[in-house]
């Protein structure tokens, strides 16, 4: 059974650190150059001085001066949090996605009750355990899913803090670990800090580097959206990967609608390249992204705008656009159960998670 608890967090003391949203900043993975330099620019306290300093070193030096000089400070309780997160996603609908924020054990996957859907990689693995020997904290959540109406409501009133859209509210954690324990919890985003988290506890052993901070999410949250990553390739893909059948399309747009209209169950994607649109129909009982991993991982890279796939195509930066459908989570979880590992980025959900409201101390 999942062992769930309330934890005492660490967080900022604005009073000292300035306003809280100087200080969040979405999770390390997404984070790159020029962004990184100009959170670092916005505050001497932000949070990505610690998930991405220039060292390990210099992370737990910072965090250290922080708790000394009273720009971090414990809660002085065990306490678990409503997370509630406002968002317009990449199709510009408006939508709100409550989780629950709590102190997690962690366990080998062949346990079965976390679960994973996307292979990691060893050197971001390393990198993250490094950091995490160092600060002895857990400086962000991971995203895990369950299935089931959520244990707790969002109480009235105005939130404890709010940054970068999101907002949190203390809760009673009394029954949340009862009513959340026989569920199976599928990572949707943090597979590499799990991962670290498992080597973490298993170097220390104590009871303390058994848990980690994670934000749990119902997958019958009505604001829990997955949406498409699309591919782009800077040389056109071999056609041969491509068997199945095809059917020339006047333009991407109209494609896109009739990919959309297809029954789930058997992959397509749709095809752009040298200004001719065609949909593409595949394997039976396959994901649009099986499809796609098919064409090879050379020269790709990702977009969630099937707009700014197209444009790149036709401005010549890239020579062929696959878009796709999004991915259903219950489709994702299935392939969880059955032990399957998805293609890279088979999900996308969005928004992010924020990075620096709460820290979970080790």
């Amino acid at each position: 059974m999942a062992e769930l608890k309330p934890f005492r967090a660490l967080r900022y003391e604005t009073a000292q650190a300035g306003p809280l949203d100087d200080l969040v900043a979405p999770p390390y993975d997404v984070i790159g150059p020029e962004e990184r330099l100009r959170l670092r620019e916005r505050s001497p306290y932000n949070v990505v001085r610690l998930t991405l300093p220039d060292s390990p070193k210099e992370a737990a030096s910072s965090l250290r001066d922080w708790e000394a000089s009273g720009v971090l400070a414990r809660e002085n309780r065990p306490v678990a949090w409503a997370l509630r997160q406002t968002y317009v996603g990449p199709d510009g609908v408006a939508r709100t996605r409550t989780g629950l924020v709590a102190s997690l054990r962690v366990e080998p996957y062949e346990r079965g009750l976390v679960l994973p859907h996307e292979r990691t990689h060893r050197e971001p693995k390393e990198e993250r355990l490094r950091l995490l020997r160092a600060v002895r904290t857990q400086l962000e959540p991971i995203f895990l899913l369950y299935d089931g109406e959520p244990p707790f409501e969002v109480p009235g009133g105005d939130p404890e803090l709010t940054a970068g859209g999101a907002e949190l509210w203390r809760l009673d954690g009394a029954g949340i670990p009862e009513t959340l324990a026989d569920r199976q919890l599928l990572i949707a985003d943090g597979h590499h800090r799990y991962e670290t988290a498992l080597a973490f506890h298993q170097e220390e052993g104590t009871p303390e580097s058994a848990f980690m901070l994670v934000v749990l999410v119902s997958t019958e949250d009505p604001g829990l959206t997955i949406f498409p990553t699309h591919r782009l390739f800077r040389s056109s893909p071999p056609q041969s990967a491509l068997q199945g059948r095809r059917e020339r399309i006047s333009d991407p747009k109209e494609a896109l609608r009739e990919l959309s209209a297809l029954p789930p169950g058997r992959a397509a994607v749709v095809r752009y390249e040298g200004g001719e649109t065609e949909l593409v129909l595949d394997g039976d009982g396959e994901l649009d992204v099986h499809l796609v991993d098919r064409l090879g991982h050379e020269g790709i890279s990702y977009t969630p705008h099937a707009d700014q796939a197209v444009a790149a195509v036709d401005s010549g930066e890239a020579a062929a656009a696959f878009l796709l459908r999004p991915t259903r989570i219950e489709d994702v979880f299935a392939a969880a159960r059955r032990g399957e590992v998805l293609p890279q980025k088979t999900t996308y959900f969005y928004p992010k998670l924020v990075s620096g409201l709460l820290f979970h101390p080790l």
